[in-house]
């Protein structure tokens, strides 16, 4: 046996991973600028550089490339917040069981940096086709949309709502800070939502390091912002 020649070629389990993977970060800028009807099997396959017959090999059908590819997105977010989704989760249920209250300081600064996070995930370049194909998703929600919603989405928004919640003093589960969950959540997404629009009237080239710190910043001042409202809760 060749040892020189098994050293270098890598073993046919990985070169189909990587084949795999390079469908799915194909399908996810494909899908999500045609959809799922627009996009042919043929514009997939290209894009990947790869035979038609690739993807019932890999994923059985059009259908499960597209589930594949959601899932795939869900990890890529994953690989972002994870850890810090953890970390926070895991003082969170700490506090649940010693019976102990969330402090506003702690929900303050948990908040800032969820919403950091979500600034350097969502503006940078990157992130143009996932939010392409969230956007449809939202739109016309499929299987796709309920897993990612599910996986990523709800955790983070019902984490939110926990933190929106001991900042306002108010029940994280009422309409109010529901609410309000979404509209600071919108506050950090319109920069990726109207992107060209921001670009023009804030007369920024492109949304690069120095602009991200910017935004970082807002993000800060937004949550230092929040507050319960003078006129009670809504």
């Amino acid at each position: 046996m060749n040892q020189e020649h098994d050293t270098q070629t890598p073993p046919a389990s990985a070169r189909a991973e990587a084949a795999r993977q390079k469908m799915l970060a194909a399908a996810l800028d494909v899908f999500g600028r045609y959809g799922f009807d627009g996009a042919s099997t043929r514009q997939l396959t290209e894009a990947a550089g790869v035979n038609l017959q690739a993807i019932p090999y890999y994923f059985g059908s059009k259908e499960g490339l597209y589930i594949a590819t959601a899932e795939y997105l869900m990890a890529r977010i994953d690989t972002h917040v994870g850890d810090m989704r953890a970390r926070i989760g895991t003082r969170l249920m700490a506090l649940d069981a010693a019976g102990e209250t969330l402090g506003e300081t702690h929900a303050r600064l948990f908040l800032t940096e969820i919403l950091q996070t979500m600034v350097t995930l969502f503006v940078g370049k990157e992130s143009e086709s996932w939010a392409r194909f969230l956007i449809r998703e939202q739109m016309e929600p499929t299987e796709a949309f309920a897993r990612v919603y599910q996986g990523i989405m709800l955790p983070m928004i019902e984490m939110g709502r926990r933190l929106i919640g001991a900042i306002l003093r108010e029940d994280p589960a009422s309409e109010h800070v529901r609410l309000r969950t979404f509209n600071l959540i919108g506050s950090i997404l319109v920069f990726r939502v109207t992107h060209a629009a921001v670009l023009a009237q804030m007369e920024w080239d492109a949304v690069g390091p120095e602009q991200v710190e910017t935004l970082r910043g807002l993000a800060a001042e937004l949550v230092d912002m929040l507050g319960p409202s003078k006129g009670g809760a809504a």
